[in-house]
């Protein structure tokens, strides 16, 4: 593989065919039941065209990241004054490619080797359409991280209160392609008020929905003994906004 494809549809495995045309039972199911707000995807994806695209993507893109990191402030601990306060801000520790700065190297990367296409494809929105049960807005945010060892992000729950158009929630659809150098990664979520369900995430070929808001973390990424060189987990994301009343068929999406 030279580039990558610039039809997202190209990449998917059978059932993911059957996801994108609406014809998977498991994921129907899913969205019958409306408070679930994590999907996974298992066998979406063709293993063997994921593995190419992992090799071109890590090759091209890989010297061109850019660290994003937030640690836990000091004060979150000697700040507080009463017991049991404590407030924990969003951390993070992973590499990100800066997609939106057209100057930025990693973003004239992921163009040349046709990832800017892939994630902006049709097939793409259609797919985040088929799993979230919502009519969504024509356009959508795309973005690529990098965890490496111990990397991570930490609890968090994608509530964005001020931003109308996101305020009652959202979808992020998620593309995992994992180097063989990882041992594990998992991602952690909320249900019924607690940290309860866990969910491997390193996979070659995954894909995951979040239908957002909702509390979840990844735990950091474990290289297996003496691979810490080659342990990348590469996520592949859009950003998925609701559409209005009027914007795609005149009528009101259903509810989730």
């Amino acid at each position: 593989m030279r580039t990558l494809p610039r039809d997202f549809a190209e990449l998917l495995s059978r059932r993911g065919h059957r996801i994108l045309e609406g014809r998977d039972a498991a994921v129907n199911a899913h969205l019958a039941r409306k408070g679930d707000r994590f999907l996974p995807l298992a066998d979406a994806l063709d293993r063997t065209r994921c593995a190419a695209a992992l090799a071109l993507i890590d090759r091209a893109l890989g010297p061109h990241l850019t660290p994003m990191e937030s640690a836990i402030p000091p004060e979150a601990i000697f700040a507080m004054e009463e017991n049991y306060a404590e407030l924990l801000p969003k951390t993070v520790r992973v590499k990100t490619a800066l997609l939106e700065n057209r100057r930025s190297q990693s973003s004239r990367a992921a163009a040349s080797l046709g990832l800017t296409a892939l994630l902006n494809s049709k097939s793409f929105g259609a797919f985040a359409a088929a799993v979230s049960g919502r009519v969504l807005e024509r356009r959508w945010g795309t973005q690529v991280l990098c965890y490496g060892p111990g990397d991570y992000s930490g609890p968090h729950n994608d509530h964005h209160p001020e931003d109308a158009e996101a305020r009652d929630g959202y979808l992020d659809l998620h593309i995992t392609l994992c180097t063989q150098g990882v041992s594990h990664q998992w991602l952690v979520y909320a249900e019924r008020g607690h940290f309860s369900r866990i969910v491997p995430v390193h996979t070659l070929g995954g894909m995951t929905a979040y239908r957002l808001p909702f509390w979840h973390y990844t735990t950091p990424l474990v290289a297996k003994p003496r691979q810490e060189a080659n342990a990348r987990r590469w996520v592949l994301l859009g950003t998925f906004l609701y559409a209005g009343l009027a914007q795609l068929t005149g009528t009101a999406p259903p509810s989730s």
